[in-house]
């Protein structure tokens, strides 16, 4: 997904602006970017970060960035944020977000014929870049970015860094959060909360979608006012997001207790012991065991000292084996014992096939498995979920394959929880990965959980209800 994180001050920002920016690690997988500006100068530094934390990569080089201002990025997989010179002037800018018909605005930005794209690897055009071009070709940022949510397919929030403030924008139905924070002498804008409190800035207000906003050292400006729609990504309080970290004034950890609580109120299995797959699904599995009454335990710990997230190797073997390395099993926790497990989510199912058989072979007598959220039908059109090239990856979708054949469109009746389909969709995902038995989180109940209107909430990963 990516994460965004900018501060202004009175004083120099870059200790924040380093810190305020790793906060966001657990959202990139492959770039780290930090600019600072300093009077009309920026300076900016990009690396690498799929094998090495971020604070690592960037330690030597906050030494020799000075300014009062400063934007960082946590990114999927593009060089950011870019050093742009326009008639706008001299900016930095970042972006959070997916570009579907990035080929499309390309061609129509070529029929100009005085514009060209530096080419990433593979051939690919930075989303960022095609970003700014877009914003170049009007006559004032705030159109310009009103004119990027006009055109694109997809989402982008964004931070911009001019020779005197911050730009913040929130995309236009606010699929992802932007949140400010101040302190005295200082306002950041973030998009984890998390950031915030050991850097001592309060939570000032969250972004409303489609607001754009001026940060400088004396305060914030509304540039451009929230709109009324929101349809905020509800995969943040599932996957995404960091446990302390809160969107809409609603923590993660929190819904994720209610997630697991409403699963076990659900639920009638007998088992010995409740557990979450590291690390997501722990705060679901604490919900699941105080709800059921039946002790939590950790079957499996997580060494995170030197492994790096499990999915930023771009092959599947690689990510498998990383995956793997990870997660060491406890035998005397697991032996002779009727095991339940919490999940966020099964996507692919690949590396959690995997972790079941390790289960039973560890001397596990049964394995249920209890994902937090409905089965995941429908590939992202919004954010960066997943690099898949083909929605029929996902694991409700090989099942629906494997029992209607691949060219089935409709898929309402495998959204519907009581339907017959749907049974028939989770026994086969159940029989492939060798559970015992496999539950999913009801729509409803992850609504419910959340505690926003199903109207405000992006749900189409799950139900295919899309709202543009």
């Amino acid at each position: 997904m990516g994460g965004l994180f900018g501060v202004v001050g009175v004083n120099d920002v870059v200790e924040d602006l380093f810190y305020g920016t790793d906060y966001h690690s657990h959202l990139g997988t492959k770039r780290g970017g930090l600019a600072a500006g300093n009077g009309a100068s920026i300076v900016r530094y990009i690396h690498n970060i799929e094998n090495a934390q971020f604070r690592s990569k960037f330690g030597e080089d906050v030494g020799k960035l000075h300014g009062n201002r400063g934007i960082g990025v946590i990114s999927d997989y593009e060089d950011q944020p870019l050093l742009i010179r326009s008639h706008l002037g001299n900016y930095a800018i970042a972006t959070v977000g997916v570009i579907k018909n990035i080929d499309d605005l390309v061609a129509r930005a070529f029929r100009g014929k005085c514009l060209h794209f530096s080419e990433m690897r593979g051939g690919e055009i930075n989303p960022t870049e095609l970003v700014a071009a877009m914003i170049n070709r009007e006559d004032t940022f705030e159109d310009g970015i009103r004119a990027v949510w006009e055109f694109i397919r997809g989402s982008s929030s964004l931070l911009i860094l001019t020779d005197g403030a911050i730009l913040a924008a929130r995309d236009k139905l606010g699929r992802t959060p932007l949140i400010l924070g101040k302190k005295p002498g200082s306002f950041a804008v973030s998009m984890e909360t998390c950031a915030f409190p050991n850097l001592d800035y309060e939570i000032d207000r969250c972004l409303g979608p489609g607001e754009i906003v001026r940060i400088t050292a004396d305060g914030v400006e509304t540039l451009m006012p929230a709109r009324d729609k929101l349809q905020i990504c509800s995969f943040l309080w599932v996957y995404y997001g960091y446990p302390a970290s809160s969107y809409e004034g609603i923590n993660v950890e929190t819904v994720r207790n209610r997630c697991g609580a409403y699963l076990a109120r659900n639920d009638d299995v007998k088992i010995d012991l409740v557990a979450g797959i590291p690390d997501s699904g722990i705060g679901h599995g604490l919900g699941y065991a105080a709800e059921a009454g039946i002790p939590f335990r950790r079957p499996f710990v997580k060494y995170t000292p030197t492994w790096a997230r499990s999915f930023m190797p771009q092959h599947q073997d690689i990510r498998d084996q990383v995956a793997r390395m990870k997660l060491i099993p406890i035998h005397e926790i697991i032996r002779g014992h009727k095991l339940l497990f919490c999940e966020d989510s099964i996507v692919r199912g690949t590396q959690l096939k995997d972790t079941i058989q390790r289960l039973y072979a560890s001397g596990a007598v049964e394995v249920h498995m209890r994902p937090a959220c409905p089965p995941l039908a429908y590939g992202c059109k919004y954010l960066n979920f997943s690099r898949s090239r083909t929605e029929l990856d996902l694991a409700a979708r090989k099942a629906v394959a494997a029992l209607e054949g691949p060219e089935l469109k409709d898929l309402r009746d495998y959204t519907r929880a009581d339907s017959d389909r749907y049974r028939a969709m989770v026994d086969w995902i159940a029989r492939t990965l060798s559970l015992t038995t496999l539950r999913y989180q009801r729509l409803e109940d992850l609504v419910s959980a959340i505690g926003l209107p199903k109207s405000k909430l992006c749900t189409y990963c799950w139900d295919g209800v899309a709202v543009e």
